[in-house]
Protein backbone atom coordinates (compact mmCIF):
# COMPACT_ATOMS: atom_id res chain seq x y z
CA UNK A 1 0.00 0.00 0.00
CA UNK A 2 2.92 2.35 0.59
CA UNK A 3 3.78 2.17 -3.12
CA UNK A 4 0.12 2.58 -4.06
CA UNK A 5 -0.22 5.76 -1.97
CA UNK A 6 2.76 7.33 -3.73
CA UNK A 7 1.57 6.06 -7.12
CA UNK A 8 -1.72 7.85 -6.47
CA UNK A 9 0.17 11.08 -5.84
CA UNK A 10 2.24 10.65 -9.00
CA UNK A 11 -0.72 9.80 -11.26
CA UNK A 12 -2.64 12.82 -9.99
CA UNK A 13 0.33 14.98 -11.02
CA UNK A 14 0.88 13.04 -14.26
CA UNK A 15 -2.77 13.53 -15.24
CA UNK A 16 -2.31 17.32 -15.32
CA UNK A 17 1.05 16.92 -17.04
CA UNK A 18 -0.45 14.89 -19.90
CA UNK A 19 -3.46 17.22 -20.21
CA UNK A 20 -1.15 20.17 -20.76
CA UNK A 21 1.27 18.29 -23.02
CA UNK A 22 1.27 19.31 -26.69
CA UNK A 23 0.56 16.04 -28.52
CA UNK A 24 -2.41 14.05 -29.78
CA UNK A 25 -0.60 10.75 -30.40
CA UNK A 26 2.82 9.43 -29.48
CA UNK A 27 4.88 6.45 -30.61
CA UNK A 28 5.84 3.68 -28.19
CA UNK A 29 7.31 0.23 -28.73
CA UNK A 30 4.94 -2.38 -30.10
CA UNK A 31 5.57 -4.48 -26.99
CA UNK A 32 4.63 -1.64 -24.64
CA UNK A 33 1.47 -0.88 -26.64
CA UNK A 34 0.31 -4.50 -26.28
CA UNK A 35 0.99 -4.38 -22.54
CA UNK A 36 -0.81 -1.03 -22.22
CA UNK A 37 -3.84 -2.30 -24.15
CA UNK A 38 -4.06 -5.48 -22.07
CA UNK A 39 -3.98 -3.71 -18.72
CA UNK A 40 -6.40 -1.02 -19.94
CA UNK A 41 -8.90 -3.66 -21.08
CA UNK A 42 -8.80 -5.42 -17.71
CA UNK A 43 -9.38 -2.22 -15.76
CA UNK A 44 -12.30 -1.26 -18.03
CA UNK A 45 -13.88 -4.74 -17.98
CA UNK A 46 -13.89 -4.90 -14.17
CA UNK A 47 -14.73 -1.26 -13.52
CA UNK A 48 -18.11 -2.21 -12.06
CA UNK A 49 -16.41 -3.94 -9.12
CA UNK A 50 -15.48 -0.53 -7.75
CA UNK A 51 -19.10 0.06 -6.72
CA UNK A 52 -18.62 -2.11 -3.63
CA UNK A 53 -16.21 -4.28 -1.70
CA UNK A 54 -14.22 -6.71 -3.83
CA UNK A 55 -14.35 -10.39 -2.88
CA UNK A 56 -11.51 -12.89 -3.18
CA UNK A 57 -12.71 -14.31 -6.51
CA UNK A 58 -13.05 -10.88 -8.10
CA UNK A 59 -9.65 -9.87 -6.76
CA UNK A 60 -8.07 -12.90 -8.46
CA UNK A 61 -9.76 -12.04 -11.76
CA UNK A 62 -8.38 -8.48 -11.73
CA UNK A 63 -4.96 -9.71 -10.63
CA UNK A 64 -4.76 -12.19 -13.50
CA UNK A 65 -5.99 -9.59 -15.95
CA UNK A 66 -3.25 -7.07 -15.15
CA UNK A 67 -0.43 -9.48 -14.31
CA UNK A 68 -0.61 -11.62 -17.45
CA UNK A 69 0.07 -8.72 -19.87
CA UNK A 70 2.92 -7.63 -17.59
CA UNK A 71 4.35 -11.15 -17.50
CA UNK A 72 4.07 -11.47 -21.29
CA UNK A 73 5.80 -8.11 -21.74
CA UNK A 74 8.65 -8.98 -19.39
CA UNK A 75 9.18 -12.48 -20.78
CA UNK A 76 9.05 -11.24 -24.36
CA UNK A 77 11.70 -8.59 -23.75
CA UNK A 78 13.96 -10.98 -21.85
CA UNK A 79 13.72 -13.66 -24.54
CA UNK A 80 13.53 -11.62 -27.75
CA UNK A 81 14.50 -8.04 -26.89
CA UNK A 82 12.49 -5.21 -28.49
CA UNK A 83 11.43 -5.73 -32.09
CA UNK A 84 12.03 -2.10 -32.99
CA UNK A 85 8.48 -1.69 -34.31
CA UNK A 86 6.47 1.30 -33.09
CA UNK A 87 2.77 1.79 -32.40
CA UNK A 88 0.82 4.99 -31.83
CA UNK A 89 -1.16 5.58 -28.66
CA UNK A 90 -3.43 8.58 -28.29
CA UNK A 91 -3.37 11.25 -25.64
CA UNK A 92 -7.03 10.53 -24.89
CA UNK A 93 -6.30 6.83 -24.24
CA UNK A 94 -3.51 7.72 -21.80
CA UNK A 95 -5.78 10.15 -19.95
CA UNK A 96 -8.56 7.56 -19.84
CA UNK A 97 -6.11 5.00 -18.45
CA UNK A 98 -4.92 7.40 -15.74
CA UNK A 99 -8.49 8.31 -14.79
CA UNK A 100 -9.53 4.66 -14.53
CA UNK A 101 -6.40 3.68 -12.60
CA UNK A 102 -6.95 6.50 -10.11
CA UNK A 103 -10.42 5.11 -9.38
CA UNK A 104 -8.91 1.71 -8.61
CA UNK A 105 -6.27 3.29 -6.38
CA UNK A 106 -8.84 5.36 -4.50
CA UNK A 107 -10.99 2.26 -4.02
CA UNK A 108 -7.96 0.43 -2.59
CA UNK A 109 -7.16 3.30 -0.22
CA UNK A 110 -10.71 3.32 1.13
CA UNK A 111 -10.59 -0.47 1.57
CA UNK A 112 -7.38 -0.18 3.60
CA UNK A 113 -8.64 2.24 6.23
CA UNK A 114 -8.25 0.82 9.72
CA UNK A 115 -10.74 1.11 12.58
CA UNK A 116 -8.35 3.46 14.43
CA UNK A 117 -8.37 6.04 11.61
CA UNK A 118 -4.98 5.02 10.26
CA UNK A 119 -4.31 3.05 7.06
CA UNK A 120 -2.69 -0.29 6.35
CA UNK A 121 0.88 -0.12 5.09
CA UNK A 122 1.33 -3.60 3.62
CA UNK A 123 -1.13 -6.26 2.41
CA UNK A 124 -0.27 -9.95 2.49
CA UNK A 125 -1.69 -11.99 -0.39
CA UNK A 126 -2.67 -15.64 0.04
CA UNK A 127 -3.71 -17.90 -2.83
CA UNK A 128 -6.40 -20.14 -1.39
CA UNK A 129 -7.00 -23.79 -2.32
CA UNK A 130 -9.70 -22.80 -4.82
CA UNK A 131 -7.40 -20.25 -6.50
CA UNK A 132 -9.00 -17.17 -4.93
CA UNK A 133 -6.78 -14.44 -3.52
CA UNK A 134 -7.38 -13.34 0.07
CA UNK A 135 -5.72 -10.40 1.78
CA UNK A 136 -4.43 -9.98 5.31
CA UNK A 137 -2.36 -7.19 6.82
CA UNK A 138 0.89 -6.47 8.57
CA UNK A 139 0.73 -4.34 11.73
CA UNK A 140 0.39 -0.58 11.62
CA UNK A 141 3.50 1.21 10.38
CA UNK A 142 4.67 4.81 10.42
CA UNK A 143 5.71 4.47 6.78
CA UNK A 144 2.11 3.75 5.79
CA UNK A 145 0.72 6.82 7.54
CA UNK A 146 3.36 9.07 5.97
CA UNK A 147 2.55 7.68 2.53
CA UNK A 148 -1.23 8.01 2.80
CA UNK A 149 -0.93 11.57 4.13
CA UNK A 150 1.32 12.32 1.13
CA UNK A 151 -1.04 10.68 -1.37
CA UNK A 152 -3.24 13.75 -1.74
CA UNK A 153 -6.37 11.60 -1.56
CA UNK A 154 -7.50 12.34 1.99
CA UNK A 155 -9.65 15.33 2.81
CA UNK A 156 -8.74 17.45 5.83
CA UNK A 157 -11.02 15.56 8.23
CA UNK A 158 -9.59 12.20 7.15
CA UNK A 159 -6.03 13.49 7.39
CA UNK A 160 -6.65 14.70 10.94
CA UNK A 161 -8.06 11.27 11.83
CA UNK A 162 -4.77 9.72 10.70
CA UNK A 163 -2.78 12.18 12.82
CA UNK A 164 -5.01 11.58 15.86
CA UNK A 165 -4.85 7.82 15.38
CA UNK A 166 -1.07 7.93 15.06
CA UNK A 167 -0.66 9.93 18.27
CA UNK A 168 -2.87 7.43 20.15
CA UNK A 169 -1.22 4.35 18.65
CA UNK A 170 1.54 1.99 19.74
CA UNK A 171 3.83 3.87 17.35
CA UNK A 172 4.09 6.91 19.64
CA UNK A 173 7.15 6.83 21.90
CA UNK A 174 6.49 8.98 24.94
CA UNK A 175 10.09 9.31 26.17
CA UNK A 176 11.30 10.90 22.91
CA UNK A 177 7.92 12.41 22.01
CA UNK A 178 8.26 10.92 18.55
CA UNK A 179 7.30 7.89 16.49
CA UNK A 180 8.82 4.45 16.02
CA UNK A 181 8.62 2.63 12.70
CA UNK A 182 6.58 -0.35 13.92
CA UNK A 183 4.90 -1.35 17.19
CA UNK A 184 7.33 -2.81 19.70
CA UNK A 185 6.82 -6.46 20.57
CA UNK A 186 8.19 -9.27 22.70
CA UNK A 187 10.03 -11.83 20.59
CA UNK A 188 9.36 -15.51 21.38
CA UNK A 189 12.25 -17.40 22.94
CA UNK A 190 13.94 -20.35 21.26
CA UNK A 191 11.81 -22.92 23.08
CA UNK A 192 8.62 -21.17 21.94
CA UNK A 193 9.44 -21.48 18.23
CA UNK A 194 8.69 -24.29 15.77
CA UNK A 195 5.87 -25.78 17.81
CA UNK A 196 3.16 -27.50 15.77
CA UNK A 197 -0.26 -27.10 17.44
CA UNK A 198 -1.57 -30.40 18.81
CA UNK A 199 -4.82 -30.11 16.85
CA UNK A 200 -2.96 -29.79 13.53
CA UNK A 201 -0.92 -32.90 14.27
CA UNK A 202 -4.12 -34.73 15.17
CA UNK A 203 -5.65 -33.76 11.79
CA UNK A 204 -2.76 -35.32 9.85
CA UNK A 205 -2.72 -39.08 9.39
CA UNK A 206 0.73 -38.78 7.80
CA UNK A 207 2.28 -37.03 10.81
CA UNK A 208 0.69 -39.50 13.19
CA UNK A 209 1.95 -42.45 11.17
CA UNK A 210 5.48 -41.00 10.99
CA UNK A 211 5.51 -40.48 14.76
CA UNK A 212 4.23 -44.00 15.35
CA UNK A 213 6.97 -45.41 13.11
CA UNK A 214 9.70 -43.26 14.67
CA UNK A 215 10.36 -41.55 11.32
CA UNK A 216 11.78 -38.06 11.97
CA UNK A 217 12.11 -36.87 8.36
CA UNK A 218 9.21 -34.43 8.83
CA UNK A 219 8.24 -34.23 12.49
CA UNK A 220 9.69 -34.99 15.91
CA UNK A 221 8.18 -35.08 19.39
CA UNK A 222 10.23 -33.78 22.31
CA UNK A 223 10.27 -35.10 25.87
CA UNK A 224 7.59 -32.60 26.94
CA UNK A 225 5.14 -33.85 24.32
CA UNK A 226 5.42 -30.90 21.93
CA UNK A 227 5.74 -31.48 18.20
CA UNK A 228 8.30 -29.81 15.92
CA UNK A 229 9.16 -29.79 12.25
CA UNK A 230 12.58 -31.18 11.30
CA UNK A 231 15.12 -28.66 12.61
CA UNK A 232 17.03 -28.79 9.33
CA UNK A 233 14.13 -27.26 7.40
CA UNK A 234 14.74 -23.62 6.47
CA UNK A 235 11.64 -23.00 4.34
CA UNK A 236 8.70 -24.78 2.75
CA UNK A 237 10.93 -26.09 -0.04
CA UNK A 238 12.72 -28.23 2.54
CA UNK A 239 9.37 -29.70 3.53
CA UNK A 240 8.45 -30.35 -0.11
CA UNK A 241 11.74 -32.14 -0.69
CA UNK A 242 11.20 -34.36 2.36
CA UNK A 243 7.64 -35.17 1.27
CA UNK A 244 8.89 -36.07 -2.19
CA UNK A 245 11.33 -38.53 -0.63
CA UNK A 246 8.54 -40.04 1.45
CA UNK A 247 6.30 -40.43 -1.60
CA UNK A 248 8.69 -43.02 -3.02
CA UNK A 249 7.82 -45.48 -0.26
CA UNK A 250 4.99 -46.63 1.97
CA UNK A 251 3.72 -43.10 2.60
CA UNK A 252 2.92 -42.32 -1.06
CA UNK A 253 -0.87 -42.18 -0.71
CA UNK A 254 -0.79 -40.11 2.48
CA UNK A 255 1.67 -37.63 0.93
CA UNK A 256 -0.56 -37.18 -2.12
CA UNK A 257 -3.58 -36.61 0.11
CA UNK A 258 -2.02 -34.29 2.68
CA UNK A 259 0.80 -32.38 0.96
CA UNK A 260 -1.15 -29.14 0.58
CA UNK A 261 -2.48 -29.43 4.14
CA UNK A 262 1.03 -29.91 5.55
CA UNK A 263 2.38 -26.95 3.58
CA UNK A 264 -0.36 -24.81 5.14
CA UNK A 265 0.50 -26.19 8.58
CA UNK A 266 4.15 -25.29 8.01
CA UNK A 267 3.18 -21.72 7.09
CA UNK A 268 0.81 -21.52 10.09
CA UNK A 269 3.72 -22.39 12.39
CA UNK A 270 6.34 -20.06 10.89
CA UNK A 271 4.24 -17.40 9.12
CA UNK A 272 7.09 -16.66 6.74
CA UNK A 273 5.02 -14.34 4.57
CA UNK A 274 4.78 -11.87 7.46
CA UNK A 275 8.53 -11.83 8.10
CA UNK A 276 9.84 -8.27 7.81
CA UNK A 277 13.55 -8.83 8.36
CA UNK A 278 15.51 -6.68 10.77
CA UNK A 279 12.49 -4.50 11.61
CA UNK A 280 10.90 -7.42 13.44
CA UNK A 281 14.00 -9.09 14.85
CA UNK A 282 16.73 -6.49 15.54
CA UNK A 283 16.73 -4.12 18.50
CA UNK A 284 18.87 -1.49 16.77
CA UNK A 285 19.46 -0.36 13.21
CA UNK A 286 15.83 0.71 12.70
CA UNK A 287 14.66 -2.46 14.44
CA UNK A 288 12.26 -3.01 17.34
CA UNK A 289 11.51 0.11 19.36
CA UNK A 290 13.65 2.28 17.09
CA UNK A 291 12.91 5.78 15.87
CA UNK A 292 14.18 6.27 12.33
CA UNK A 293 14.65 10.01 12.14
CA UNK A 294 14.42 10.31 8.37
CA UNK A 295 10.90 8.84 8.49
CA UNK A 296 9.91 11.27 11.25
CA UNK A 297 10.98 14.16 9.03
CA UNK A 298 9.00 12.60 6.17
CA UNK A 299 6.02 12.60 8.54
CA UNK A 300 6.63 16.25 9.38
CA UNK A 301 6.60 17.21 5.70
CA UNK A 302 3.51 15.11 4.94
CA UNK A 303 1.60 16.66 7.85
CA UNK A 304 2.67 20.12 6.69
CA UNK A 305 1.33 19.41 3.20
CA UNK A 306 -2.01 18.45 4.76
CA UNK A 307 -1.98 21.62 6.91
CA UNK A 308 -1.35 23.88 3.94
CA UNK A 309 -3.96 22.05 1.86
CA UNK A 310 -6.51 22.58 4.64
CA UNK A 311 -5.66 26.31 4.81
CA UNK A 312 -5.86 26.76 1.03
CA UNK A 313 -9.18 24.90 0.84
CA UNK A 314 -10.71 26.91 3.70
CA UNK A 315 -11.20 23.97 6.05
CA UNK A 316 -12.77 24.33 9.50
CA UNK A 317 -10.61 26.40 11.87
CA UNK A 318 -10.71 23.69 14.55
CA UNK A 319 -9.41 21.10 12.09
CA UNK A 320 -6.64 23.43 10.95
CA UNK A 321 -5.72 24.24 14.55
CA UNK A 322 -5.49 20.57 15.53
CA UNK A 323 -3.38 19.85 12.44
CA UNK A 324 -1.02 22.67 13.38
CA UNK A 325 -0.75 21.21 16.90
CA UNK A 326 0.27 17.85 15.47
CA UNK A 327 2.80 19.48 13.16
CA UNK A 328 4.62 21.42 15.86
CA UNK A 329 4.51 18.46 18.26
CA UNK A 330 6.21 16.29 15.62
CA UNK A 331 8.72 19.07 14.98
CA UNK A 332 9.48 19.36 18.71
CA UNK A 333 10.20 15.63 18.83
CA UNK A 334 12.95 15.87 16.22
CA UNK A 335 16.47 15.89 17.69
CA UNK A 336 17.50 19.47 16.92
CA UNK A 337 15.01 20.74 19.51
CA UNK A 338 16.13 18.47 22.36
CA UNK A 339 18.73 18.57 25.10
CA UNK A 340 21.89 16.45 24.63
CA UNK A 341 20.81 14.37 27.62
CA UNK A 342 17.47 13.45 26.02
CA UNK A 343 18.76 13.12 22.46
CA UNK A 344 21.81 11.14 23.56
CA UNK A 345 24.17 13.15 21.35
CA UNK A 346 24.80 16.69 20.13
CA UNK A 347 21.27 17.66 19.00
CA UNK A 348 22.34 19.43 15.82
CA UNK A 349 24.41 16.46 14.60
CA UNK A 350 22.62 14.07 12.22
CA UNK A 351 22.00 10.50 13.38
CA UNK A 352 20.18 7.65 11.69
CA UNK A 353 18.07 6.25 14.50
CA UNK A 354 17.41 6.04 18.23
CA UNK A 355 16.88 2.51 19.63
CA UNK A 356 14.56 1.88 22.54
CA UNK A 357 17.40 1.38 25.01
CA UNK A 358 19.91 4.15 24.28
CA UNK A 359 20.46 7.56 22.69
CA UNK A 360 20.87 8.47 19.03
CA UNK A 361 23.00 6.01 17.06
CA UNK A 362 24.78 5.70 13.70
CA UNK A 363 26.02 9.24 12.98
CA UNK A 364 26.00 10.52 9.43
CA UNK A 365 23.93 12.63 7.08
CA UNK A 366 20.79 10.92 5.76
CA UNK A 367 18.06 12.08 3.41
CA UNK A 368 16.40 13.63 6.46
CA UNK A 369 18.02 16.97 5.67
CA UNK A 370 16.01 17.19 2.43
CA UNK A 371 12.65 16.92 4.21
CA UNK A 372 13.69 19.36 6.92
CA UNK A 373 14.70 22.00 4.36
CA UNK A 374 11.42 21.57 2.49
CA UNK A 375 9.46 21.77 5.75
CA UNK A 376 11.27 24.95 6.75
CA UNK A 377 10.49 26.62 3.43
CA UNK A 378 6.88 25.54 3.95
CA UNK A 379 6.79 27.19 7.38
CA UNK A 380 8.21 30.37 5.84
CA UNK A 381 5.42 30.23 3.28
CA UNK A 382 7.51 30.07 0.10
CA UNK A 383 5.34 28.95 -2.81
CA UNK A 384 6.51 28.65 -6.43
CA UNK A 385 3.72 28.38 -9.02
CA UNK A 386 4.38 28.51 -12.75
CA UNK A 387 7.72 30.19 -12.13
CA UNK A 388 6.27 32.86 -9.82
CA UNK A 389 7.33 33.17 -6.17
CA UNK A 390 4.65 33.90 -3.58
CA UNK A 391 4.78 34.33 0.19
CA UNK A 392 2.02 32.68 2.23
CA UNK A 393 3.42 32.21 5.76
CA UNK A 394 0.27 30.69 7.26
CA UNK A 395 2.31 28.36 9.52
CA UNK A 396 4.88 30.91 10.67
CA UNK A 397 4.66 31.59 14.41
CA UNK A 398 5.13 35.00 16.05
CA UNK A 399 7.81 33.61 18.35
CA UNK A 400 10.07 33.29 15.29
CA UNK A 401 10.35 37.07 14.90
CA UNK A 402 13.29 38.82 16.54
CA UNK A 403 12.96 40.33 20.00
CA UNK A 404 16.07 42.50 19.48
CA UNK A 405 17.92 43.98 16.52
CA UNK A 406 20.48 41.59 15.00
CA UNK A 407 22.88 41.38 12.08
CA UNK A 408 22.09 38.78 9.40
CA UNK A 409 25.17 37.41 7.64
CA UNK A 410 24.86 35.59 4.33
CA UNK A 411 26.65 34.83 1.04
CA UNK A 412 25.13 36.54 -2.01
CA UNK A 413 24.74 35.28 -5.59
CA UNK A 414 28.23 36.54 -6.38
CA UNK A 415 29.67 34.37 -3.58
CA UNK A 416 30.51 37.44 -1.48
CA UNK A 417 29.85 37.74 2.25
CA UNK A 418 27.18 40.31 3.11
CA UNK A 419 25.48 41.56 6.26
CA UNK A 420 22.08 43.17 6.82
CA UNK A 421 20.73 44.68 10.04
CA UNK A 422 17.39 43.06 10.88
CA UNK A 423 15.12 45.00 13.23
CA UNK A 424 12.98 43.84 16.11
CA UNK A 425 9.72 42.28 14.88
CA UNK A 426 11.36 40.95 11.71
CA UNK A 427 13.14 37.80 10.55
CA UNK A 428 15.51 37.14 7.67
CA UNK A 429 16.51 34.22 5.46
CA UNK A 430 17.85 33.65 1.95
CA UNK A 431 16.16 32.05 -1.03
CA UNK A 432 18.52 31.16 -3.88
CA UNK A 433 21.08 33.32 -2.01
CA UNK A 434 18.78 36.36 -2.21
CA UNK A 435 17.99 37.85 1.22
CA UNK A 436 14.32 38.00 2.23
CA UNK A 437 13.12 39.94 5.28
CA UNK A 438 9.70 39.45 6.85
CA UNK A 439 8.38 42.34 8.95
CA UNK A 440 5.18 42.19 10.99
CA UNK A 441 2.66 44.67 9.60
CA UNK A 442 -1.07 45.17 9.11
CA UNK A 443 -0.45 45.77 5.39
CA UNK A 444 0.47 43.06 2.89
CA UNK A 445 3.04 44.16 0.34
CA UNK A 446 6.44 43.27 -1.08
CA UNK A 447 9.31 45.76 -1.28
CA UNK A 448 11.96 44.72 -3.81
CA UNK A 449 15.34 46.43 -3.36
CA UNK A 450 17.78 46.27 -6.28
CA UNK A 451 21.57 46.40 -5.99
CA UNK A 452 21.64 49.78 -7.78
CA UNK A 453 19.44 51.33 -5.07
CA UNK A 454 16.12 51.27 -6.96
CA UNK A 455 13.02 50.01 -5.14
CA UNK A 456 9.63 48.67 -6.27
CA UNK A 457 6.63 47.97 -4.05
CA UNK A 458 4.01 45.37 -4.98
CA UNK A 459 0.62 45.10 -3.32
CA UNK A 460 -0.06 41.60 -1.98
CA UNK A 461 2.41 38.82 -1.31
CA UNK A 462 2.96 37.44 -4.82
Amino acid sequence: MVTLYYLRRFLNYFNDFIKNADFETTAVSQELEVFFAGVSKTLKDHHGLLDGAMNDTQRRAVLDGVSQPASNYRTGIYNNNFSGDKKEISKSSVLEFIETTLKYLDHSIDANKRADGMYHAYNLMTIEDNGDVSVSYLSEMLEGQVAVLSSGYLNSKQALEVMDGLKSSALFREDQYSYILYPNKDLPGFEEKNIIPQELVAKSQLLQQLLKNGNQQIVVQDNTGDYHFNANFNNVNSLKKALKNLSNGDYKDLVQTEQRQLEKTFEAVFNHKAFTGRSGTFFGYEGLGSIYWHMVSKLLLAVQECCLKAVNEGANDKIIGKMFDHYFEIQAGIGAHKSPELYGAVPTDPYSHTPGTKGAQQPGMTGQVKEDILSRFGELGLVVTNGMLSFKPSMLRKLEFLKTNQDFNYVDVNQKKQSIKVNTGSLAFTYCQVPVIYTQSIAENILVMFTDGDQITFDGLS
